[in-house]
């Protein structure tokens, strides 16, 4: 299914969900379904403009207002058959910096996110050096991130078809530099007509160094 399928499916959930909660009297919580309704027009404002992501994210927020309300006992709240899409995000995960927290919250926006973190031969294939910290720890790390829903280490050798085919994500979402990961996704989706929309992220966002490699280089050349 498409972005913009999702994004307008999402809507319609939150239609439903507004429409039988405006004839409830909620008293000061009708503030909280006052502030979800606006971020239903976000999400209808966004998808009319072409921007799907965004739409999904704002219609994200309605929900967890919405749910929140649920959990306190307030109200109840029943969702028509939500489906949160699949997000498959790689990486290396060698030392966790800005740029990676905002590729894992972009993610989370957009649905579940399940992270595949490259094995160490993999690592030692693509960069021609082992990596610093071993696969074992890079998973736990990744693990504890609050935007991870799941994450697993890679397939040995590297295959993409299989962790497709194994993972079955709806999305697969890329940073800014990962092109080389990027072509071969592509090509394998147009060789196998696996169903997966591919998302890339156009530049990186983060304040301070965003790259392992130029904060390893800092720390070889520091003199302390």
């Amino acid at each position: 299914m498409k972005v913009e399928d999702r994004a307008r499916r999402y809507i319609e959930n939150l239609e439903a969900v507004l429409n039988a909660l405006m004839r409830e009297n909620l008293g000061a919580a009708t503030r909280v379904v006052d502030l979800a309704t606006s971020y239903l027009r976000d999400a209808t404002y966004y998808l009319e403009k072409g921007d799907p992501v965004t739409s999904i994210a704002c219609s994200s927020y309605a929900e967890g207002l919405l749910d929140a309300l649920g959990l306190l006992g307030i109200t109840r709240v029943e969702w028509p058959k939500r489906h949160r899409p699949k997000v498959l995000v790689g990486g290396v995960f060698e030392i966790i910096h800005p740029g990676h927290l905002y590729l894992l919250r972009k993610a989370k926006e957009l649905g579940r996110v399940v992270v595949i973190v490259a094995r160490d031969s993999t690592v030692t294939k693509l960069k021609g050096r082992l990596p610093v910290v071993p696969e074992e720890q890079r998973l736990e790390v990744v693990k504890s991130i609050k935007y991870v829903d799941e994450a697993y280490l890679g397939s040995e050798p590297l295959d993409i078809e299989g962790t497709l085919r194994r993972h079955k994500p709806d999305i697969v979402l890329l940073g800014p530099d990962q092109n080389m990961i990027e072509e071969l996704v592509r090509r394998t989706i147009k060789a196998t007509g696996i169903n997966v929309r591919v998302i890339k992220l156009r530049k990186r966002v983060g304040s301070g160094i965003t790259s392992s490699s130029e904060i390893i280089r800092r720390i070889l050349t520091s003199t302390f």
